[in-house]
């Protein structure tokens, strides 16, 4: 399929030819027909992209901070290595668009259904796209394709309208009159109101004022006194802000022209460097808007699918979609003729040139036309054809920012053959593909399972699809790699366990850190003990926001599960034994702004007589050193900081070594490719992998039942 993505080092513009996504659970796949350029944000996004590095970092402080933080807990080199890998990917584009169902995985729609969609990242200018049911609608058959492409924008200029709460007969402006001021002029009209409109390009007065506009002024300070006189002298009741500016020059406008106690709300992206007096002299209300509705951002409503109640929240996102196509078949909001362009797909590079301004053509609505094209879907894009060199042929499943940074490197190290990668989002396939020499991208793990090229799978995947990757690569008798964890429950377990017995599986778990050399000199160290060990390991994790993929139920299932296991394996390492029981508390904050499993202490005792206790916290300060591990037995201790020192003290003797703070991951991928290679055992028995597993399971259950759990 094809798709218009964006070089993310050069800003290069391009038409690719893409593996098409699958159908989301929750959700719909659906062929395009029209997509709408919504020009504001995106030639926002494209000439930000086109700029130099110093200029994208001033105009992105917020990703510097986060850059800085990632130095302090990672260092330098590992966050060279993130800001390359972001860079040298594609980017998408696009969240407006309209088509035909092709596969529904939900009730709400069926195959051959006319739809509109949104969201970025969802409702991309490509051929085909994948959406969550609670940002699509049905399209009634008066409306056409190329009108419905406006849905979203429409909502975004409704949700506007709405946050302005606009009474019958109101005298209401409109600063900013580019496409979403346009749509937002006619929702006015259409709830009758007096609207008078504001831009700095008188170009754009006579397309509003054909759409009803009472008045159309300059939006400078020149022209208080017609804005005033339009209201009768008493000043707008609403001032709505639809512009794109880094300038606060509409807020202080609006905040001259509205009346006492009147609304100001913005929509677009502008500067808000407030005055005070006159908000408080008038006692304004200012109010922002915040896209296409109540849902927006909020993964529970738009992944997951959870609805809010209308009864509560009348107008979400897709319920204002809804309003705007049945205004569209009323014939009470005409968007018609706000196109000016169409483009077929592959021209889309001549309309981002007319966007950015390259061409100096004056434009508002700039569409972007799809074939009706009946062809069967292609899930993988051959890029070049495998060189069947080695004896490891890797199919690679799901690569994040951490499978780029840590683990395909290390294949290539290892002298793997990288046959196939496949992830969610097809331009994230094709951009790994090409980085990394992929032969075939895609978007069908389970295709490349099944690829007969493909001796060995690879999976980075998110945590809920861990255990059904293992369990296909397993039934079809290919040895697994996967990154922690193994699985997210004992009925996950079980079933793997039933296949590897079934089959002679081979599996391995991401545990990485028992390769790296802090942790090989203390094993080392403690090589003639006959006593058991009490080790403690403090993790310092650093708090994610709430809406973290992490903690979406039916995702991420926790950190404990997801990273603790990493430090529970560390100490089966250095005991050599199994944990055999656990008893964990987590803190028991009542703020809700705290996710209390990831503060939590594990207390695990070993099959030797060993005792473990695992500190993992994420309410301290991200700049301190994130891990921290104490081993004592036999009248000798050890001390890892961080994988940049490890200290030996015994005897009253103290040796201190000196390491590069690099954790095991290019040794543990060696050591993998060497078993599938000679068909030896995997590095970490599964014996060690499941109990592990099982331990971090019910360190969960310990924090709920609050008692001992037997593993």
């Amino acid at each position: 399929m094809l798709q218009v993505v964006q070089y993310q080092k050069t800003g290069e513009m391009q038409v690719m030819e893409l593996p098409a996504p699958m159908c989301p659970p929750n959700g719909i796949l659906v062929r395009n027909r029209f997509s709408l350029i919504s020009a504001g944000t995106e030639k926002t996004s494209v000439t930000n992209s086109q700029g130099s590095m110093l200029t994208r970092a001033k105009k992105q402080p917020e990703a510097v901070k986060l850059v800085i933080d990632f130095v302090k807990k990672e260092g330098v080199l590992a966050a060279i290595n993130k800001v390359r890998t972001k860079l040298d990917s594609y980017k998408t584009l696009g969240y407006s668009s309209a088509g035909v169902v092709l596969e529904s995985k939900c009730p709400e729609f069926a195959p051959g259904d006319r739809v509109a969609c949104a969201g970025a990242n969802y409702a991309v200018h490509s051929e085909i796209v994948a959406v969550p049911k609670h940002l699509a609608v049905r399209i009634p058959d008066a409306v056409p394709f190329e009108e419905a492409a406006y849905t979203t924008v429409c909502s975004i200029a409704m949700q506007g309208v709405r946050r302005a709460e606009p009474a019958l007969g109101e005298s209401i402006a409109v600063i900013g009159l580019g496409l979403i001021g346009q749509i937002t002029v006619r929702l006015l009209k259409a709830a009758g109101c007096r609207v008078v409109g504001a831009d700095l390009d008188p170009a754009t007065f006579e397309t509003a004022k054909h759409a009803g506009c009472d008045a159309c002024f300059s939006s400078s300070s020149e022209n208080i006194k017609n804005f005033m006189a339009f209201s009768g002298g008493n000043g707008l009741d609403s001032v709505i802000i639809t512009a794109s500016t880094a300038s606060s020059s509409p807020v202080d406008l609006a905040m001259k022209i509205a009346r006492k106690r009147g609304k100001v709300v913005v929509v677009g992206a502008v500067g808000m460097t407030l005055n005070r007096s006159p908000f408080y002299e008038k006692e304004l209300d200012f109010r922002i808007s915040c896209s296409y509705g109540p849902g927006r951002y909020d993964a529970n409503y738009e992944v997951l699918g959870q609805d809010y109640p209308a009864g509560f929240v009348r107008w979400t996102e897709n319920r204002n979609m809804q309003a705007i196509v049945s205004l569209m078949n009323d014939k009470k909001l005409n968007v018609a003729e706000l196109t000016t362009h169409t483009f077929d797909i592959k021209q889309a590079a001549e309309a981002y040139k007319i966007v950015t301004g390259k061409t100096g053509e004056k434009f508002l609505g700039i569409l972007l036309k799809y074939s009706e094209s009946k062809n069967e879907i292609a899930r993988d894009v051959r890029i070049s054809t495998p060189k069947a060199t080695g004896k490891v042929k890797v199919g690679f499943l799901g690569a994040g920012i951490f499978g780029q940074n840590y683990l395909i490197p290390a294949l290539q190290k290892a002298g793997a053959e990288l046959i196939a990668v496949s992830t969610a989002t097809p331009v994230n396939a094709q951009s790994v593909a090409k980085k990394f020499g992929f032969a075939i991208s895609s978007t069908d793990s389970h295709g490349i399972i099944a690829n007969k090229d493909v001796n060995a799978v690879f999976c980075a995947t998110r945590h809920n699809l861990h255990a059904e990757m293992v369990l296909d690569a397993v039934n079809s008798g290919k040895p697994v790699y996967v990154e922690k964890p193994l699985c997210v429950s004992r009925e996950q377990l079980a079933k793997i366990d039933s296949a590897i017995a079934a089959h002679n599986g081979q599996v391995m778990v991401g545990f990485n850190r028992r390769f790296s050399a802090p942790f090989k000199a203390m094993k080392q160290f403690f090589t003639d003990r006959t006593d058991p060990m009490n080790i403690s390991y403090r993790v310092n994790a650093g708090a994610l926001p709430p809406t973290n993929w992490l903690y979406q139920p039916d995702q991420g299932f926790g950190r404990i599960i997801g990273e603790g296991c990493h430090f529970i394996d560390c100490m089966a390492f250095m005991t050599g034994a199994l944990p055999v029981s656990v008893f964990a508390y987590s803190l028991g904050s009542g703020n809700a702004a705290d996710y209390n499993y990831d503060n939590s202490t594990l207390v695990i005792k070993f099959s030797d007589g060993s005792v473990g206790c695992l500190e993992y916290y994420a309410n301290g300060d991200t700049s301190f050193a994130k891990e921290y591990c104490e081993v004592f037995c036999q009248g000798a201790t050890a001390v890892m900081d961080n994988f940049n020192e490890v200290k030996l003290i015994r005897a009253g003797r103290t040796k201190i070594q000196k390491f590069d703070g690099k954790k095991g991951h290019n040794e543990e991928i060696a050591a993998t490719i060497k078993a599938i290679s000679n068909g030896s055992p995997m590095p970490i028995g599964y014996d060690s992998i499941r109990a592990v597993t099982l331990c971090t399971i019910a360190a969960l259950e310990s924090i709920n039942e609050k008692r001992e759990i037997l593993i």
